[in-house]
């Protein structure tokens, strides 16, 4: 049964609602990773420039890590109040610390201090988008039509690679316009204050939401969900982890930490490394949309299985392309990666909630995602930053 004429404007409210606040979590992800080399020799001073890159990635890391308690608490809060609930608190913490970050003194002004209250806020950034992905991607497929749950919730994951998109090109932007003086001293501030701005934009629009409305027959929950989801939904949480597990690594492999490899290691310029990455977001935004909607008509598993399969077959000629010298085999490796990723993320959303049971969907789905994400997601660039030096290191003794 298609979706009344007049249900079709608020269904595509709730979904750029639950998108745009993906969009400002993952422009501010975007901008710390890009910003990087700056925010290293500003907070982690170090003689030694990898030893200081190592620090910032750790303090990436850091805001990982505690985005499960941020899924345990938000889980709570979407099962027992309110999916909107989680919406209105995510985004405006996820604001607020973003805020403070672009304001933050650095070490010549406060010492030690300075790196101490990044990482604080990047927990705080951590714990506050425990529950942005799960929350939006709950509440978007709860309001929308069976037939169109792909296609909706794909919008989450298209507003996470715009998000990206936008961090980059602000970065970009500020580079062009600005010396490096100028941006050592002052402007990269700039990107942070204005991702606070994003989220007052989330925070308008997720304010004026209907509630996901419960069905009558659903008996309310009397025990936590937390203590419910893990008691009788494990299984469903291992599989919300291998589907999470299936893009996230490969993502911030290529997408956060590959801009570091091209320019220090393959010699890329970084207004080229930037430049692919950009074009890659554009995908990543784009391509999931319409294969989406192939997902909502031939269902989640083939799509799911195309990714995968040639994720598993391309891998090694892909990443052969990115170490050619030719910049031209460095932007076809980069980009088939993107192509690849855009099959899983397309149906990853609904796959992932619709296998979970409605009244402890916001539980399992914010623990199971956000475990993996600071297992495996948040600690990617920091182990291949370290893995890539070790090896290079021995590699170097081994043929002198």
């Amino acid at each position: 049964m298609s979706q009344p004429t007049d249900k079709i404007p608020k269904v595509r409210r709730v979904a750029f609602a639950g998108a745009i606040g993906n969009v400002m979590e993952w422009y501010d992800f975007a901008v710390y990773a890009y910003m990087a080399p700056i925010i290293s020799s500003l907070f982690f001073p170090s003689d030694n420039s990898f030893t200081s890159l190592m620090a910032t990635y750790g303090a990436f890391a850091a805001g990982y890590l505690s985005r499960p308690l941020g899924g345990v608490v938000f889980g709570h809060i979407g099962d027992k109040v309110g999916r909107k609930r989680v919406l209105i608190l995510s985004v405006l913490l996820m604001g607020t610390a973003t805020f403070a970050i672009g304001l933050l003194p650095d070490t010549t002004q406060i010492g030690p201090m300075a790196a101490v209250a990044l990482v604080l806020l990047r927990i705080f950034q951590g714990f506050s988008v425990g529950g942005e992905y799960t929350g939006s991607t709950t509440f978007v497929i709860e309001h929308a039509p069976v037939n169109q749950r792909a296609f909706y919730s794909s919008w989450i994951l298209a507003g996470s690679a715009g998000g990206f998109l936008l961090g980059s090109g602000v970065a970009t932007l500020l580079t062009n316009l600005v010396t490096d003086a100028v941006l050592h001293g002052w402007a990269w501030r700039i990107p942070f204050l204005f991702g606070a701005l994003i989220g007052l934009v989330a925070l308008f629009l997720r304010r004026h939401l209907e509630e996901t409305p419960a069905p009558t027959d659903e008996q309310p929950i009397e025990r936590s969900p937390v203590i419910i989801a893990f008691r009788d939904h494990w299984g469903d949480m291992l599989r919300v982890m291998g589907l999470a597990l299936s893009v996230n690594v490969g993502f911030y492999m290529m997408f956060v930490y590959a801009l570091s490899y091209l320019t220090e290691r393959m010699h890329v310029s970084t207004a080229h490394a930037m430049d692919i990455n950009t074009f890659c977001m554009v995908i990543l935004t784009v391509l999931p949309l319409p294969i989406a909607m192939l997902a909502d008509r031939i269902g989640r598993k083939p799509i799911l299985l195309t990714g995968a399969i040639g994720i598993i077959v391309l891998s090694w000629p892909l990443f052969w392309f990115m170490h050619h010298h030719n910049l031209v085999m460095v932007f076809i490796g980069q980009v088939g990666f993107a192509i690849l990723f855009s099959w899983i993320y397309a149906a990853n959303p609904a796959a992932q909630a619709e296998i979970l049971s409605r009244r402890v969907r916001v539980s399992v789905l914010s623990i199971a995602y956000n475990v993996c994400l600071a297992v495996f997601g948040g600690t990617t660039p920091l182990v291949a930053a370290y893995l890539v030096q070790r090896t290079a290191t021995i590699s170097h003794r081994f043929i002198t």
